[in-house]
């Protein structure tokens, strides 16, 4: 009976998560099918009930203990807590930001709300998982999910498309994934990370060279296929575009903190005596990522695809510490996730403030062509769209520029000095198109007077906490750098 119960508190958190997703659907049904009327209504609701959800898991993942539970199948650990307190802290600032936004899109049905609340649910336990079989369902409890909220929007032919899309790639990954898992346990005969970390410690891999090495390029593609990185990142321009704007914001942060955790975990504790050999697997993927990303942004022309090939690029500098493979590899990575989740949370909370006139009704900014003369119509938003572009770029003293300054002097350090001034070269490729935008806003010589829809007050805030946070985080570091040591589980 001590057991159980010490294996229930382990997982205090996302039971009550859970308990709260039955309830709200439960209140969702009684409540939401006696008029179309009462659905506005019931949104709001469910988005305030959401946030206080949220906000009461924070305080009970803040006040857990660490612990290997549920017979090694979920681990609790100052990383795990970590990784878990920013997954919550960027869902809440998500949810703020999208609280006007999400009527206006009119995202009138409740479960919208109770897929956000499982897609977290299932993040946490993703966050915690410990052995492959746990992985694996976790990831795709969290894929089946997404497939959904990319295809949300009914009435929208690109919202199908881009669901379809996603299910049947996806579903190729996830087949991808077990089977590679499938092969590393009939190989090994253990699926526990810790079990791989004893095993291949001190091992000498090179009876067994092709074997392993076709289990980690099977393993790391599918996960690589699942965080959108080069060569496996066919399928992020067309999910993002197809998607509605809330939910692409989401899928360009949530889905990569639990993944990386995953990939932190299985490289750097159970994987990590075979460094040699999955390291030009990851080399390989950080080229790809850094020249298609950087180069792919130059033929786009609609704001949600441009993120999606910034993100590509942005993932290329998060796999260059990667392939660092040192310890401080591991706080480098928590810190360029964490400046990377402010600001695409920013630029997105920009891109949603852009709202048009054009009679009779506001719509919703495509096009990066709708910045010119920004500067004049908005300056105030066309500033922080400067600043958020700037740090995107990597400008000093943004806090974008210490993110990729500490990537870079972790390569470094481990001497991939190539794949280093490539990145170099590659970021002042982006940061050419990210000037262009700025150029477009303040120096563009079109006559043309946009009306624009103020900014709801709920994505002001955001806004205005994000570029505080970047523009002084310069003043500080520790503030960042120290939870991020702090986390460090080797």
């Amino acid at each position: 009976m001590t057991y159980i119960l010490y294996d229930f508190y382990s997982i205090l958190t996302e039971i009550y998560i859970l308990l709260s997703t039955i309830i709200l659907i439960v209140y969702g049904v009684f409540f939401g099918s006696s008029s179309n009327l009462g659905f506005p209504i019931l949104s709001k609701n469910f988005s305030l009930l959401v946030k206080q959800t949220f906000l009461l898991s924070l305080f009970l993942v803040k006040n857990s203990i660490n612990a290997v539970s549920w017979n090694n199948f979920l681990i609790l650990d100052d990383f795990g807590v970590g990784i878990k307190v920013i997954t919550i802290v960027i869902t809440i600032i998500w949810s703020i930001l999208i609280f006007q936004d999400s009527t206006q899109e009119k995202i009138n049905t409740f479960e919208f709300w109770i897929l956000i609340l499982l897609t977290v649910l299932a993040n946490l336990f993703i966050i915690q998982s410990f052995d492959l079989l746990s992985i694996y369902l976790t990831i795709e409890f969290q894929s089946l999910i997404f497939y959904i909220m990319a295809s949300l929007k009914r009435t929208s032919e690109f919202s199908t498309e881009a669901g379809l899309k996603y299910f049947v790639l996806g579903a190729f990954a996830s087949a991808l994934l077990l089977f590679g898992f499938s092969f590393l346990y009939g190989l090994t005969g253990v699926t526990n990370l810790n079990d791989f970390s004893n095993l291949f410690t001190g091992f000498d891999i090179k009876n067994y060279f092709f074997e392993i090495i076709l289990c980690m390029l099977i393993i790391l593609a599918a996960l690589f296929f699942k965080v959108g990185s080069s060569p496996f990142h066919m399928w992020v321009p067309d999910v993002y575009e197809g998607s509605i704007i809330t939910v692409t914001t989401f899928f360009a942060i949530i889905p990569k903190l639990a993944i990386f955790s995953v990939l932190l975990r299985f490289l750097f504790f159970s994987f990590y005596d075979a460094i040699a050999w999955w390291n030009p697997l990851v080399l390989f993927c950080i080229l790809l990522s850094l020249i298609i990303g950087a180069l792919g942004a130059f033929t786009q022309s609609k704001w949600k695809r441009f993120m999606a090939y910034s993100s590509i690029t942005n993932l290329g500098f998060l796999l260059l510490i990667f392939a660092s493979g040192s310890v401080e590899s591991i706080f480098s990575i928590i810190f360029y996730l964490a400046v990377y989740s402010v600001t695409t949370l920013g630029i997105f909370g920009l891109i949603m403030s852009l709202k048009k006139y054009s009679y009779p009704k506001f719509y919703q900014s495509r096009y990066l062509s709708d910045l010119i003369m920004l500067g004049k119509a908005n300056p105030i938003l066309a500033l922080t769209t400067a600043m958020f572009l700037f740090s995107t770029a990597g400008i000093p003293p943004l806090a974008g520029f210490f993110s990729k300054f500490f990537a870079l002097l972790t390569a470094i350090k481990c001497n991939i000095f190539g794949v280093s001034i490539l990145a170099v070269v590659m970021n002042c490729v982006v940061c050419f198109y990210y000037i262009r935008l700025i150029k477009n806003m303040y120096f563009n010589k079109t006559i043309y007077w946009p009306v624009l829809l103020p900014s709801s007050k709920s994505a002001s805030l955001v806004l205005g906490i994000s570029l505080i946070f970047l523009s002084c985080l310069c003043i500080d570091l520790e503030v960042l750098s120290l939870p991020s040591a702090w986390m460090l589980f080797i």
